[in-house]
């Protein structure tokens, strides 16, 4: 058998999670779906698509959830 470089591949398919959000909330994705369009020339459909983006770069650059993350999967 080969040694390929390559490991089993994750999987990566989406999980749909339905959430509620306060009107107030809703009205700031759309504001920013609006901005966002405005500067990139790229309009967006939905702004729900936002979301998922939002909570990557925010936990991607959350230091102290990155170290408590660390310490966890060290333990």
């Amino acid at each position: 058998m080969t040694k390929l470089k390559l490991s089993a591949i994750p999987d990566d398919r989406p999980v749909k999670i339905t959430i509620e959000v306060p009107a107030a909330l809703h009205r700031d994705l759309l504001a920013y779906a609006e901005v966002l369009a405005h500067e990139t020339g790229q309009a967006i459909a939905d702004p729900a698509k936002l979301i998922a983006p939002m909570l990557t770069r925010f936990m991607a650059t959350d230091r102290a959830f990155r170290k408590a993350r660390r310490d966890l999967e060290a333990s």
